[in-house]
């Protein structure tokens, strides 16, 4: 079958059988797959999200960096109102992203 006009490939209701949904992402070995699971590893890698939450983390660049912009407003609101003080967050943020890991704005882990 082939799409009618004005259908793009894998717009939904085109019923084309020439370009099929891509509904399932490649398979990551090493992590859970399947419903409740977040699909994949994330793009980001933890030691740059480590490094800017080390270096930048009174104003929240490694949370921006991964994609956790409401954690990232807050680190900076906070490190204003204390006059800096809550530049000790975004410190021990890094460091924590450096050892333990974390995850991207979807839910994915952090590649190393």
């Amino acid at each position: 079958m082939v799409p009618s006009p004005g259908c793009r490939c894998g717009q939904d209701g085109c019923g084309s059988l020439w370009c099929p949904l891509m509904t399932t992402p490649p398979y990551q070995p090493g992590y859970p797959q399947g419903p409740g699971y977040p699909q994949g590893v994330s793009d980001k890698s933890k030691v740059v999200a480590g490094i800017l939450g080390i270096l930048l983390g009174t104003f929240g660049a490694g949370r921006f960096y991964t994609g956790h912009t409401k954690i990232a407003v807050l680190q900076l609101v906070v490190s204003f109102v204390t006059c800096g003080l809550g530049a000790l967050w975004g410190l021990i943020d890094g460091i924590l992203i450096l050892v333990n890991g974390g995850t991207d704005g979807q839910g994915r882990p952090l590649r190393d």
